[in-house]
């Protein structure tokens, strides 16, 4: 059978272990082309490049069975340039991660790596967002190898929902410490922002964001109770912010 074509991305840089560990692995599964920033491009989110010119730079070595490029642009913006400029063609999956911290809960919406995933699914592709509990450069992402394989290999062959793409997050455990995989919806949790005020060496004010993560959401079915208590989570998510069930409400308003 032909080998599934599979498009590697993230937001933590293309050197970053965690891309090396996902690549890896896919590398095992199929026809593997890595398109990733060239520098760090962590909580960008769904931002695209439209005010800068955009480069793109093969990397790997002619005789390599992986194709790699660095971009200048965000994930997004990667994952737009793979398909149009490098593949010519959509691939049979698109992989994000594996990312150095956690994704789960309201993180998605800020994550470049779940928006790198939502973008290959806009575009029709199955794709997945994996992340790591652990912000060390030098996590160990060995643990997570054989997970990270059997998800992506049931997406292949189950397909995913129209408009869905899974996003994934491992707890920081050895492999034989993690209890398993739980589906789950995220949980509803949020950022307490604050703001270190402080002065430049000129005497100008500047500020450093700081902020506590505060999880709200005590039901057991979700991403945040997962990961607590050893699982990994997979939380089926959307691109279509459409809140449908506020619609019929909101024809009940004089507006017409």
């Amino acid at each position: 059978m032909k080998k599934p074509l599979i498009l590697v991305t993230n937001d933590d840089g293309i050197s970053a272990p965690g891309i090396r560990a996902l690549t890896s692995v896919m590398a095992e599964i199929g026809t593997v082309v890595v398109v990733a920033p060239d520098k760090p491009q962590s909580a960008m989110g769904h931002a695209i490049t439209i005010n800068n010119t955009l480069y793109i730079n093969k990397i790997s070595e002619e005789n390599s069975e992986i194709l790699e490029y660095s971009c200048s642009g965000t994930p997004v913006d990667c994952v737009k340039l793979a398909v149009n400029e490098v593949l010519h063609q959509k691939p049979d999956l698109c992989v994000s991660g594996v990312n150095h911290g956690s994704n789960s809960s309201i993180n998605v919406i800020y994550s470049g790596t779940m928006s790198a995933a939502v973008e290959a699914g806009i575009e029709g592709i199955p794709a997945i967002g994996f992340s790591l509990l652990d912000y060390d450069w030098n996590a160990d992402f060995d643990a997570i190898k054989s997970f990270i394989k059997k998800i992506a290999l049931e997406v292949l062959a189950n397909k995913l929902p129209e408009g869905v793409i899974l996003n994934v997050n491992f707890p920081k455990l050895k492999e034989n410490e993690i209890k398993g995989i739980k589906i789950c919806r995220q949980a509803k949790a949020m950022w307490m922002e604050k703001f270190d005020k402080r002065k430049t060496p000129q005497g100008k004010d500047y500020y450093w964001l700081t902020g506590e993560f505060v999880n709200q959401d005590k039901g057991e079915d979700t991403d945040e109770w997962a990961l607590e208590n050893g699982y990994i989570s997979v939380v089926p998510v959307h691109f279509d912010m459409t809140a449908h069930h506020s619609i019929q409400q909101l024809n009940t308003w004089n507006l017409k």
